[in-house]
Order: structure tokens, then sequence, then C-alpha cells
């Protein structure tokens, strides 16, 4: 059994052998991973020691008090809060073994196929299409807001393999390599200015059998996977008390006393409470990570995160009066990453609409936190029993 003290002599002596002030960064990454230590709960040989997840904190701890560099994971949050999850549950020994490594390092950038114009909060009615010829499948199709997409090396993608049965037995899951000549990338301008997201293009793209996830016409239950997972790396990041949103908020109001009023007061210790019990509720999910998957939890967490923020970013501009009307910067810019508290209030609040449409719209995670979490009757389904290719459309 390995416990604390174990990982840190296992982390002392990865930093013995790669000083992190002389080892070239990427080389201490493939250092930390074969050792082991980059996510301890996953298997041996695959980054982890098999140890339970609550132990992440203690190697993430010895490597921040020496310096060493970290695999930037916000910049690659889709691979490890949603691709890697799905590969380790349903991957093949190959997969696992090709994929896992590059992606938690960072060098090789995920994105997310799965929304489409079409089917997006009916995510299950999509319509691009895979079609089988020999070892290879055959896809077209149109994605859309797909965070990433402009940088990314693979993605994980949900097509219709089977138009004749009802619409979530019809779906199979692959990964799909965006470098095929087949894909075409275009940018989505968004409020910000800036084209985070993207549409995605797929024509006559071929994509091996060897690259499916789980079974054909099982692709429904591997995505299930993929938005629990989801769901929770929004929703239950781990934060330092006044993290996030509520952060810049409580900032200006006690460096700006002369914008306080009394109905603001009010509204920020409300918020403040919120954001500090969505915190710790947080935290209490991800110890429950320790005993397996994540479950509908995280639905509701997603549900808070974007309310809160909507909310604390809205409270933001009009505490800073006409300061908070203002805006920095209104070029067309592709980012690689979405930075909330690194720029001004404007920013924070043209952003913040986008929190309940991204990760499942508030609308849909209310019927799975009704159906799933509190036991609620489900609505009224007419289309459960019908053929996709019967669907009014």
């Amino acid at each position: 059994m390995t416990d604390a003290e174990e990982l840190r002599r296992r982390t002392a002596e990865l930093l013995a052998a790669h000083p992190p002030a002389t080892t070239d960064r990427l080389d201490f990454l493939h250092a930390r991973f074969d050792a082991g230590l980059a996510w301890v709960h996953y298997p041996e040989g695959l980054g982890g020691l098999g140890v339970p997840r609550a132990l992440q904190a203690v190697v993430d701890a010895e490597l921040e008090a020496a310096g060493a560099p970290d695999n930037d994971p916000r910049r690659i949050g889709i691979g490890l809060g949603m691709a890697a999850p799905t590969i380790l549950r349903y991957g093949t020994d190959e997969q696992k073994s090709r994929f896992l490594r590059p992606l938690w390092t960072g060098e090789e950038v995920w994105c997310q196929l799965f929304s489409e114009p079409g089917a997006g909060s009916d995510l299950a009615a999509l319509g691009t299409r895979a079609v089988r010829e020999g070892d290879t499948w055959v896809v077209n199709g149109q994605k859309v807001w797909t965070s990433s997409a402009h940088l990314a090396r693979w993605a994980i993608l949900i097509a219709r393999t089977d138009p004749d049965v009802p619409k979530h037995a019809g779906i199979t899951y692959f990964i799909c390599d965006m470098s095929d000549p087949g894909v075409e990338v275009r940018p989505l301008r968004q409020i910000t200015g800036e084209a985070e997201f993207n549409e995605v293009f797929l024509t006559d793209v071929r994509i091996p059998d060897s690259r499916r996830l789980g079974e054909t016409g099982d692709g429904w239950r591997v995505a299930q996977t993929t938005l629990m997972n989801e769901r929770v790396s929004i929703g239950g990041m781990r934060l330092p008390r006044e993290g996030g949103m509520i952060g810049p908020v409580a900032k200006t109001w006690r460096e700006r006393p002369e914008l306080r009023t009394h109905d603001l007061h009010q509204r920020l210790l409300g918020l403040w409470v919120e954001a500090e019990v969505s915190r710790l509720t947080a935290e209490r999910l991800r110890q429950q990570l320790v005993a397996g998957q994540p479950g509908y939890e995280g639905s509701g967490m997603k549900l808070a995160f974007a309310r809160l923020n909507q909310e604390i970013s809205g409270l933001e501009v009009e505490l800073r009066g006409e300061e908070g009307l203002l805006y920095d910067e209104w070029t067309m810019r592709r980012p690689e990453l979405v930075d909330f508290t690194g720029r001004d209030a404007g920013y924070r609040y043209l952003r913040a609409k986008g929190n309940s449409i991204e990760g499942g719209t508030s609308e849909v995670l209310l019927n799975i936190v009704a159906e799933r979490v509190l036991g609620l009757p489900a609505e009224p389904r007419t289309d459960k029993d019908v053929a996709w290719k019967d669907l009014a459309r």
C-alpha cells in the first residue's frame, strides 16, 4: 500500500534525478509521468500508481514547493478532464499506451466534437454519419461550439452509425485525427470579440476502427462518462477561498470604498457566501470521486457555477459604475485558454453568458438533476422508441 510518506519519497527521488532548475520542462514531465506521479490514481504504467485520488495533493504540494513545472492544465483541460477518463475506462491497452502520455504532458491537445447545429441540447439527435468501409469509418457532418479545435491534434467524436434504431442506440464513439485533410476548422467569433470556439466540418474523414472507443452502437453510454467528467471539471474545479469570479469583486470592494452602497454590500455578502458554499461542495464532490466515476451530482455543480458566475460578474459591472462599461480589447483573437480573472470586468460579464450553455445547457442540467438526483418523474418523451431516420427534423 502506497501512503503519503511513500509518495513523498518517490517525489524526492524524481526531483533528485531531474532537478527542475536544470531539466528541460518536457523531459521533467515525461519523467514524472513515467514515475507514476502524473495522476496517482491511474494504473501503473499509465502515469499513476493505482492509489487513491486524494493522494495526488501530496505529490502536487511537494512539486510546487520545489518549483517544478506543471503541464499547464488549463490549456489542456479537455484532454485531462474529458478525453483521458473516457480512454481509461473504454480504451484498449494500445489506445491507453498511445494517447495518455502525450495527452497529460500537453504535447497533444484535444477537443470535443459532440454538439451540432441541429443537436445541441438534444445531443442524442446528432446527424453526423460514420459509415464503415472494411476496417475504416468514413465520417461526414458538422460540429459546433468546439473549444480549442484550432489547436487540437486529436478529438473525441460521436457519430451516428445506425439510423434505423432509436437515437440513443445508433451512436458510436471515435478518436478523430484533426490533421486529416477532411477536417476543416472555422472560427466562431463570440460576444467577447474572441474566437475560442469553432465550427468543424467533416468531409470523408477516415477513422480506422482501431480508434473506436467502446462497442459499435454503444457511443451514448461511452459519451456519458465524458459528459459527467466534463461537468465536474467545469463546476467542480479546485479553488482557494475567494478564487474564481468572486475574487476580483471582493478585491475591488476592499480597495475602492467610494464605490460601496448598502444594496451592493448586501448582494456581495450573499454571493460571497454562495461562492464559498459552492467551493466547499466541489471539494466534497472531488473527495467522492475517490470511490469511483463521477455521478450526476456534477450537473448540479455546473448549474451553480453558471448562475454564480453570471450574477457575480453582473454585480462587478454595477459596482464599478461607468468603469464597468469599458472593454479592454475587441481585436479578433483565437486564445489558447479562457482567462476569467486576467482581464477586465467587461470581459468577465460577457464571457460568463456562455457558462449556461457550454458543458450542457442549464435547462438540460435542471432536467438531469430533477430526474437522476432527486428522482422526480421524467418528462414525457415521444421519440424514445422511434428510429432516428423517422424523427421529425
